[in-house]
């Protein structure tokens, strides 16, 4: 069962690719500032994974406007997400748990996806600027989207 909220989010520092190189993030950094939304997902390049993406891309400037700050999180490597960002406009950062430590710890593994173990779920997490997770969801069934309406609703709380 993912982390509820009212939790202290745990803190992370993870790969990113961009035209520039690998670049760390660091959860933590944010804190004080903005307001954080993790979305994990489980594969790039999949079709439902890449529909999300592209919505919140799309979307973006109403994440800003909330003062917050939206990074994508999966299992692949961060050049893999790259190809995957730049083939279909993605513009949120898009972060490697290649090490499943950050999923772990957000406790939203699957312990099998088909037949692939230890795939990220995809789970929502509002996290406020004093690092206490103010909206946690997650979903057993891959093809289930976020609510993006309660996101911005917890991030607008």
């Amino acid at each position: 069962m993912a982390l509820s909220t009212g939790t202290k989010a745990p803190d992370f520092t993870l790969k990113s690719k961009n035209d520039d190189g690998l670049v760390d993030v660091t959860l933590s950094a944010k804190f004080g500032d903005q307001n954080t939304v993790l979305l994990f997902f489980p594969f790039a390049f999949t079709g439902v994974c890449q529909e999300e993406l592209c919505t919140v891309s799309g979307g973006f400037g109403e994440y800003d406007a909330l003062n917050a700050v939206v990074y994508g999180i999966s299992i692949d490597s961060p050049f893999a997400q790259e190809g995957f960002a730049k083939a279909n406009n993605i513009t949120i950062p898009l972060l490697s748990d290649f090490n499943k430590d950050v999923s772990a710890a957000y406790d939203v593994l699957y312990s099998d996806l088909l037949g692939f173990k230890g795939v990220s779920k995809r789970s929502a997490f509002v996290i406020n600027k004093e690092g206490e997770i103010t909206y946690a969801w997650s979903s057993e069934d891959p093809h289930d989207m976020p609510l993006f309406d309660e996101i911005k609703a917890a991030l607008k709380a």
